[in-house]
């Protein structure tokens, strides 16, 4: 941690304790509908959808925020909604962010709310599962929104609840996510001022909440690499250009940026290739090979040097042994960066909630979160609630058949949630 980083920290604890504690009438509204938030987070699992699909958990959204006579619209980046809760007083807007698709992965869990949705997925069969917990996150900000409507007499400013489809990325063809949000404009009228978001974490203890200033969750490329060589038969190599051996001599060689040339003292960087596709038979060295994988990078400087030297790299090594390589790139998330500033003044909310005891500083995560985008546009802060049994040596991990929430720490995000927009907007 930099010296900035530590000063801003040390402000950041002592910044206006009054804020520290949890208000009590949000606190107790919070209880009072915990059950509530469990029943549609019960209810969002049992019928979930996948991203850009999400068309009946928008409308229960949607009924539910024009319930508490919100200013509600639809159809925002395809399936997302929104909300505006203006406060009794005139201030900043903060947002609040909720995910709200699933993943196509068939459930294993035995649950009286489990998933029995099929679909087809990429023309594969599937089931279709909450297996990140954004079921979780959605019934949380529902929650929110309720309890805030009841108390705008508390709020100087504005909030606004954005309820995002497809942050587990739009189906091949299409727009989606974040970054098409913003594009229509979701940050803007009125103009957003900070905003905040928190992921559900299955190995996290109930109870305990876990943040990072700075790169918290990784920039997340996709790359497709392309091998030109050329087919000749099986048994004379020499007569053709094998794209296949030069594909192995870039994989290796790829690994080399990593642990060769990449300061990894100071920032986490992943590059895995994940699928290789080439020939149609034993005895024919094919003409092509494609490989396709990913880059997690944690620092901006690092991100662009890597790939770089991944295209300078592959193209070099494929000419070596007389073929060519081109590289396409596609971003699916930047870097999650927590605002510094941000983060050192909502921390003592976080510890006053939760106890100081039970707020972890942890260290980034090769993980992404298209939460980031949104960062790149306005001072943000994303956090990590518990969401495993206390004890519990065998939780499952995120984006499999058997991940499972402990609905016990649905309440911590409620409160968590509420009082960070009453903080922001009240201290401004």
């Amino acid at each position: 941690m930099t010296l900035r980083t530590l000063l801003l920290f040390i402000l950041g604890l002592s910044f206006v304790l009054g804020h520290a504690q949890m208000d009590p009438a949000l606190e107790k509204e919070a209880e009072k509908i915990e059950l509530k938030v469990i029943d549609w987070r019960r209810d969002l699992h049992q019928y979930p959808e996948l991203s850009n699909r999400e068309f009946k958990t928008a409308e229960k959204i949607a009924k539910h925020l024009k319930k508490l006579g919100l200013e509600v619209e639809t159809g925002i980046a395809k399936t997302g909604v929104v909300a505006v809760l203006k406060g009794d007083q005139p201030g900043k807007t903060v947002a609040l962010r909720a995910d709200i698709d699933a993943l196509p992965v068939t459930e294993r869990n035995d649950l009286p709310f489990k998933s029995e949705v099929k679909t087809a997925f990429l023309n594969t069969e599937t089931g279709v599962m909450h297996a990140c917990g954004h079921d979780t996150h959605t019934a949380i900000l529902m929650g929110v929104a309720e309890i805030l409507t009841k108390h705008k007499d508390k709020i100087n400013g504005t909030v606004k609840f954005i309820f995002q489809p497809a942050e587990e990325g739009p189906p091949p063809g299409e727009e989606g996510g974040a970054k098409l949000m913003i594009k229509e404009g979701v940050l803007k009228s009125p103009d957003v001022d900070a905003i905040f978001g928190l992921h559900i974490n299955s190995g996290t203890p109930v109870g305990t909440i876990r943040y990072k200033p700075g790169g918290t969750m990784a920039a997340v490329e996709r790359f497709v690499i392309n091998v030109k060589g050329k087919q000749t038969h099986g048994s004379a190599p020499w007569s053709g250009v094998d794209p296949i051996v030069i594909s192995a001599k870039i994989i290796d060689g790829l690994q080399t940026i990593i642990s060769r040339e990449s300061k990894l003292v100071d920032e986490a960087a992943v590059i895995t290739v994940g699928k290789i596709t080439s020939g149609v038979r034993f005895n024919i060295i094919p003409e092509s090979a494609e490989m396709i994988g990913t880059v997690r990078t944690l620092d901006p400087a690092m991100r662009e040097k890597i790939m770089r030297r991944m295209t300078e790299m592959s193209q070099d090594i494929a000419k070596a042994y007389g073929g060519s390589a081109t590289i396409e790139w596609q971003n699916n998330t930047s870097i999650t960066y927590n605002d510094l500033d941000l983060t050192a003044k909502m921390l003592p909310t976080l510890q006053g909630i939760a106890g100081k005891e039970n707020v972890e500083l942890v260290k980034a995560t090769t993980g992404g979160e298209d939460f980031s985008f949104f960062q790149e546009e306005v001072p943000g802060f994303y956090f990590f609630l518990g969401g495993m049994t206390p004890g519990n040596k065998d939780a499952f991990p995120h984006h499999t058949p058997d991940f499972k929430i402990d609905e016990s720490g649905l309440l911590l995000g409620v409160k968590v949630m509420s009082q960070l927009a009453i903080d922001y907007l009240n201290a401004q």
